[in-house]
């Protein structure tokens, strides 16, 4: 049967499974799914009870019968059952019985990913129902979802900080020449907000407060007014609620690890970047997307570190499976930039 023939009877799929959210692009449709990455099992027979935004919301309230689980860490399957049974649940959700085929699924993956990694990811989309898989790196799915003239022979550099990982490519005539990819994004940002309030005020925060206060008042550069907000936990010596009052300052202080991290990964990547490919960087300036770039004046923060234009795109967490779903549309156009495919 023809691919043409496939295509009435089958949707094509781009995935963007992410740490913290994964995002569904349905060919035809667009942008059909945005979930939190997380699954809720029982404790006892480990039986799912709850996928998405409905187990998210049981992160840090559940009792001992529930489990929450984050199938994916770092940007790869930590978890394979649920990873599984996450994608299988999403799939359904977006994909109609009128297709009488299963679905060919692009899925992106971190540029670090390793052969088991990537042996697991298709593994999982096999089990949750896809015909074919392929696999595109990260960063030119974002390239191509902002609109990178990634064919020619100049030089584009794009920084992509998810929930599990920040990737910083150099991208010239379709493909990465250079690249740095560290496991360090936006649950490194949450986790050191709350070792910072255990240290400083004894105050045991939990995951969800750790991202609302980095939401609401973290920064990675002085603010023009800066923020305050009340945040509540229980007290590591009394063992009671405390409510605690603090700053954008001092959330900043508690950020410095992890936007340190990023910021040396950057002039990693510029060390390994062609002179040419550099100065085309001097000319257009750093495309900076992914959600953990909405951090407040993170673009700030990179310009200043590198003397450069840094530009935050519009939607910066829908880049990737933009570009997906771009390379869905056009999929004799950008076959070549993927990874692998399986046919089967």
């Amino acid at each position: 049967m023809s691919r043409s023939i496939f295509g009435f009877l089958s949707n094509d799929i781009g995935i963007d499974l992410g740490t913290a959210n994964t995002l569904i692009y349905v060919k035809g449709a667009g942008i059909v799914l945005d979930e939190p990455s997380v699954v809720a099992t029982t404790a006892e027979d480990n039986k799912i009870i709850a996928i998405g935004r409905e187990a998210k919301e049981m992160l840090g309230r559940a009792p001992a019968t529930i489990r929450t689980i984050r199938p994916m860490k770092d940007g790869v399957i930590a978890d394979f059952r649920a990873a599984e049974e996450m994608l299988k649940e999403f799939i359904r959700r977006v994909i109609h019985k009128k297709f009488l085929i299963k679905p060919r699924i692009l899925i992106s993956v971190p540029l670090g990913i390793t052969e088991v990694e990537k042996r697991a990811i298709t593994d999982a989309a096999e089990g949750a129902g896809a015909r074919e898989v392929f696999l595109v790196k990260e960063a030119i799915a974002s390239a191509v979802g902002v609109g990178l003239p990634i064919e020619e022979p100049s030089g584009n550099m794009i920084i992509d900080i998810g929930g599990g990982t920040s990737e910083i490519a150099v991208i010239a005539l379709s493909g990465i020449v250079s690249h740095t990819s560290i496991r360090i994004a936006g649950d490194e940002m949450d986790e050191s907000i709350i070792q910072y309030m255990k240290k400083k005020y004894n105050l045991l925060v939990g995951e969800q407060t750790a991202e609302r206060v980095k939401l609401e008042i973290g920064s990675a550069y002085p603010l023009e007014k800066e923020l305050e907000m009340d945040i509540k936990g229980r007290d590591l010596l009394s063992g009671l609620p405390k409510i605690v009052r603090v700053s954008s300052v001092e959330i900043r202080e508690a950020l410095a690890e992890p936007i340190g991290a990023i910021m040396q990964a950057i002039r990693d990547a510029f060390e390994k970047t062609p002179p040419e490919l550099a100065s085309d960087i001097l000319d257009r300036g750093i495309i900076l997307t992914g959600g953990g770039s909405m951090l407040r004046n993170l673009d700030r923060a990179i310009s200043e570190q590198t003397n450069l234009h840094v530009h935050l795109v519009d939607d910066p967490l829908t880049c990737v499976v933009r570009g997906t779903g771009k390379i869905l549309d056009n999929f004799s156009k950008y076959s070549h930039l993927l990874l692998k495919e399986k046919r089967f």
